[in-house]
C-alpha cells in the first residue's frame, strides 16, 4: 500500500535575507500576493483526503488561503533553535561565530541549546512514517521550507549535511510516495503556467 504526500512550502513572511530562526511572523504583503497568484495551480490539492500544516502563522494562513483548512501538526514545527530563536543567521554569526560554525558542520551539535539537525530530520521523518496507510491515499501538508528540506533528507536516506544543499522556494510543491521506511521522491509534469515573479527573481 502506498501513500502520496505533497508538501507545499508556506508563502514568505519576510525577504529571504531577513528570514529568522523559528520565524512566527504572519505573511507579508509579498507573501499574500504570491498566494493569490498560486491559488489556481494549488487549489486542486485541497481534494486530498488528509490536509495538514506546520504550526507557524504563515503555514496555517497559507493553507487556509489555498482552501485546505489544514490540521496543525506539532511534529511539523520548525527546528528548535534555542537561544537563537528569532535571530537571522547573520545575527547569530555576529554573536557566536564559532558556535554557528559548529552547528553548520556537526548535525548532532546543539550549541544553541535547542534541537540538533539530526534530531530535527528524525522527528519530521517520524511524522511521515506514521501517516495513516491506505492505498492511494493523498495527503497535502503546508510546511516551512526547513521542514520540507528535513523530510527530503529523510526520504532520500541522505547524509544530514545534504540538508544545506536543498533549496525550497515559497509555494513550491514536493511530492513523495510510498510508506513507512520506503519513500520515493516524485517529480510531476511541470505546470504550463508562467513562473511567478518570486521564482524569476
Amino acid at each position: 500500500m502506498a501513500l502520496r504526500v505533497t508538501f507545499v512550502a508556506a508563502a514568505r513572511s519576510s525577504p529571504r535575507l531577513a528570514e529568522r530562526f523559528e520565524d512566527d511572523r504572519p505573511l507579508d504583503q509579498a507573501g499574500w500576493e504570491e498566494v493569490q497568484r498560486a491559488v489556481g495551480d494549488l487549489l486542486p490539492l485541497a481534494a486530498a483526503e488528509l490536509r495538514y500544516c506546520s504550526p507557524t502563522p504563515r503555514s496555517r494562513t497559507t493553507g487556509d488561503a489555498l482552501g485546505y483548512a489544514p490540521l496543525v501538526q506539532l511534529a511539523l514545527r520548525d527546528c528548535d533553535m534555542g537561544r537563537w530563536r528569532g535571530l537571522t543567521l547573520g545575527e547569530a554569526m555576529a554573536r557566536e561565530p564559532e558556535l554557528v560554525d559548529t552547528w553548520l558542520s556537526d548535525p548532532g551539535a546543539t550549541p544553541h541549546g535547542g534541537e540538533s539537525l539530526h534530531a530535527f530530520i528524525t522527528r519530521v521523518g517520524g511524522w511521515l512514517d506514521t501517516r495513516p496507510v491506505e492505498d492511494g491515499c493523498r495527503i497535502v501538508a503546508v510546511a516551512e521550507p526547513s521542514v520540507i528540506r528535513a523530510a527530503l533528507v529523510y526520504v532520500l536516506k541522505a547524509p544530514p549535511s545534504t540538508y544545506w544543499n536543498i533549496d525550497v522556494r515559497p509555494l513550491s510543491t514536493t511530492t513523495v510516495t510510498g510508506r513507512a521506511g520506503h519513500w520515493n521522491l516524485r517529480f510531476d509534469a511541470a505546470s504550463a503556467q508562467p513562473s511567478p515573479a518570486w521564482e524569476r527573481a
